[in-house]
């Protein structure tokens, strides 16, 4: 057996150094309202999303034109199956979409973009996605995480002249910060960028960069060193793929979306002009989260296409398949996960179109909606195929070139249970996204107390916070006991005439958001500084807060269909089966933040981490191959043959 190899050195730093990076990277303020910050804080403040508010005219107009063109280019131009078998989007279809226009869906007019909303752009890629989910995991990440997006927040007006209409029209790019041993803490970043002259020396190595095979344009997070006239600190920079020492060492190979172009790209000495920094040393962090705020709505755009496409199939299917004498549909325990999909696909469509208008009209902070749609859509999203596997039972495991080969229909359904996987990972992970979300939701709640509980601070400044907490919380907790959830007529505009009646919902809503606030402040003073480490009930907090946007979305989103479709109905339908399911859900929730196993399985976790419970793992084979945990990343030339692949 060959001996291990080191680990890559990295930053040593500590856990506290780590989360004071972190919150620098925060938007500290509260600029303008946010619907689920108030959600999390007691108040159903449904003034914020009721009445939905809507595209102007224009805007749908140049959307739906560009739709119906992007719908046509799916279904004539695109082989998913093709796509799925050579594991490579052809160059046809990628340069078929640059024609399109594609690559500039959010990019403005005066730069060569379309100029989307970013309602038009979900929708587009929950189209784009359902042909094939590696596409609409190609043009995510060039126009959501990738480049054009901090330029159109962060840039110069030059930096914006210079890429933007490369971007939109022939550019293709991706975002690089995670690197081999650096996930979703930053500030152990290793790839360096040294000043010198009018330039950055840039050197390391960064994994997992989506499209990063065929970018032609790069955003690269890297450490600038503290230095005279240098603040340092991690910075944003564009980088030109082709650039002397840039090298893509490998195209990474992965258990769903095989058309990926994700790849290992390592920097030797590359020379970045200052002038393709982004933003100041320093700020690289807080560029790549605000530019996420508004990017992981591509995620759940993706995620409702997934949801509708799983709907069309089980449907098709569980009526013509029959068991017993009747359609599987009209059994019970199949009709159930049919409700499942239909159900929770409204909501989910509901909670998108909802953050994406939001986030056009700019007049909310989406910061934590953003999140919270990423969160709730990968994870039901996941449940959604998983339940359609189920559903189509052996032919849900057989892939659909078997299927075809033995003269049926070519039902990709284990194909998008291995594509959504990624989803929950992708952009922060589920487990990240509880962290996050909790963050932000108690950010009330820190910044009148959050020094009491800081071992840093004086005295001073904890006596100082505690007479702040008493002010706030005299006036905070009493508003918690009473509502308008208490109220039999609140909200009585969701309950007209033949429909059923969805106030009782919002109504359940306003009240669950009183006693999850209750919840956190008991919490919060029962575990104190501690707080943080309770993982396990700040995750079941954030999912509750989860389930009551998605509910008020969906409620919101009925009665804006009652007034506008013919299918107001049926909207209010599928709106009412949603939240009864969520209420179950919440209910469970709600018992499992005081009632769960959380401190045994920290005590099993010592002992497994131990070798306590080694015997348990006799009997068996491991399979995996040699080699280290975590790759060597160590800066220096590269010792591997360029796979980059510039698509022309």
């Amino acid at each position: 057996m060959s001996a291990p190899l080191d680990k890559p050195q990295q930053p040593k730093v500590s856990e506290r150094e780590a989360r004071r990076v972190a919150e620098a990277a925060r938007e500290q303020d509260w600029r303008k309202p946010s619907f689920a910050k108030e959600l999390f804080l007691g108040r159903l403040r449904l003034d914020l999303i009721h009445p939905h508010p809507m595209p102007p005219p224009e805007d749908a107009r140049r959307g739906e034109e560009f739709l119906a063109t992007l719908r046509d280019f799916c279904e004539t131009k695109i082989d998913s199956a093709q796509i799925e078998r050579e594991a490579k989007i052809p160059d046809e279809v990628i340069n078929g979409l640059k024609e399109l226009g594609a690559l500039g869906m959010k990019i403005d007019i005066e730069y060569g973009g379309l100029g989307l909303t970013q309602v038009y752009y979900n929708k587009a890629l929950a189209l784009i996605g359902s042909a094939s989910p590696a596409l609409g995991a190609l043009l995510s990440a060039h126009q959501s995480i990738g480049v054009p997006q901090p330029l159109k927040i962060f840039g110069t007006q030059e930096q914006k002249a210079a890429f933007l209409p490369r971007l939109a029209r022939t550019d293709i790019s991706a975002f690089l910060l995670t690197e081999p041993d650096v996930g979703s803490d930053p500030a152990r970043l290793a790839t360096t960028a040294v000043p010198d002259g009018d330039a950055y020396v840039m050197d390391g190595v960064k994994l997992w960069t989506t499209n990063g095979v065929v970018a032609d344009l790069l955003v690269v997070m890297a450490r600038v060193p503290k230095s005279e006239g240098h603040k340092g600190g991690i910075t944003a920079f564009v980088v030109e793929a082709d650039a002397p020492g840039v090298t893509v060492e490998k195209r990474n190979a992965f258990m769903g979306l095989r058309g990926l172009e994700n790849g290992v790209t390592r920097f030797h000495q590359v020379r970045v002009p200052a002038a393709n920094r982004i933003g100041a040393e320093g700020a690289g962090l807080k560029i790549a989260l605000t530019t996420l705020n508004t990017g992981r709505l591509s995620l759940p755009a993706m995620c409702v296409g997934a949801g509708k496409w799983c709907l069309k199939i089980a449907r098709e299917w569980s009526s013509v398949r029959e068991q017993w004498g009747k359609p599987v549909a009209m059994h019970e325990a199949v009709g159930s996960k049919i409700s499942f999909i239909a159900a929770t696909t409204f909501a989910l469509e509901a909670v998108l179109d909802l953050s994406s208008q939001m986030a056009d009209e700019d007049r909310n902070d989406i910061r934590i909606e953003a999140a919270l749609a990423k969160l709730y859509g990968s994870e039901m999203a996941w449940l959604m195929a998983d339940e359609l596997v189920q559903i189509r039972g052996g032919r849900g495991f057989e892939t659909a070139e078997s299927l075809a080969a033995r003269g049926e229909r070519a039902v990709p359904a284990e194909q998008i249970l291995r594509d959504l996987r990624i989803n929950r990972i992708f952009e922060g992970s589920t487990e990240i996204m509880h962290l996050l979300i909790a963050r932000e939701a108690v950010d009330a709640h820190l910044k009148v107390a959050g020094d009491i509980i800081d071992p840093d601070k004086p005295f001073s400044a904890k006596a100082k916070a505690g007479a702040n907490a008493v002010g706030f919380y005299a006036k905070w907790l009493p508003k918690l006991v009473t509502g308008p959830g208490q109220l039999p007529r609140a909200y009585a505009e969701f309950h007209p005439d033949g429909h059923p009646d969805l106030s009782v919902h919002l109504r359940y809503a306003e009240r669950t958001a009183r006693k999850l606030a209750r919840s956190t402040f008991y919490a919060m003073s029962r575990w104190q500084g501690r707080m943080e480490t309770k993982q396990g009930f700040l995750g079941r907090i954030v999912d509750i807060g989860a389930e009551l946007f998605a509910m008020s979305a969906a409620c919101v989103r009925a009665e804006l269909l009652r007034t506008t479709e013919d299918y107001g109905r049926e909207a209010y339908q599928l709106a009412d089966v949603f939240c009864r399911q969520s209420r179950i859900r919440v209910e469970e929730l709600f018992t499992r933040l005081w009632s769960n196993t959380d401190d045994l399985d920290s005590k099993i976790v010592k002992g497994v981490l131990s070798g306590t419970y080694t015997w348990l793992e006799q009997g068996i084979v491991d399979p995996s191959g040699e080699g280290p945990w975590i790759a060597e990343a160590a800066p220096g030339p590269s010792q591997h043959e360029n796979v980059h692949r510039p698509i022309r």
